[in-house]
């Protein structure tokens, strides 16, 4: 046949294994060249003190959940920072610490059920079991847990 594309037998396999082994390739080079992003890079280790800001962090999550890249945490990370566990490829460093407490105005002085509901949504079920069997998201007390619980405990990623 007239421009079909034809090898001997033998070397139609090589060909085929050849290709796909390129195509693989590529498609991993692809996913190593996306830069890892870090908490204390981005600046964000840090609470929400309006809604506006609340926002801000949902914004990134979001942000870095359509764009696939590894989302590190670092560093130390209360309050609204923590909603940043949502991120699908996020992983959390050993050394990193982070500190749960009910969401809403510190100012007002009464937890917000929005915000709150807000920030659970945001964790993983096991830990959520935990923060709310143990109450520690009903008050503005922080409740800090360590990169390496959030990994051993409650099935978080480390960080490579």
């Amino acid at each position: 046949m007239k421009g079909v594309w034809t090898l001997p037998k033998q070397h139609r396999l090589t060909g085929v294994i050849g290709l796909v082994t390129f195509v693989y390739a590529c498609s991993s080079f692809s996913t190593l060249s996306r830069a890892d992003v870090s908490l204390s890079a981005i600046g964000m280790g840090h609470g929400a003190p309006s809604a506006e800001m609340f926002r801000q962090f949902q914004a990134t999550a979001n942000q870095y959940n359509a764009s696939g890249e590894r989302f590190r945490i670092d560093t130390h990370c209360p309050s609204a920072c923590t909603m940043f566990l949502r991120i699908r490829n996020v992983c959390i460093a050993p050394g990193a610490a982070l500190a749960f407490h009910a969401g809403g105005s510190r100012r007002r002085g009464v937890p917000d059920p929005y915000f709150t509901g807000q920030m659970l949504n945001a964790y993983k079920p096991a830990l959520r079991r935990y923060l709310t069997s143990n109450r520690y998201m009903e008050t503005f007390d922080f409740h800090t847990i360590s990169g390496e619980e959030m990994t051993k405990r409650f099935g978080y990623p480390a960080c490579p």
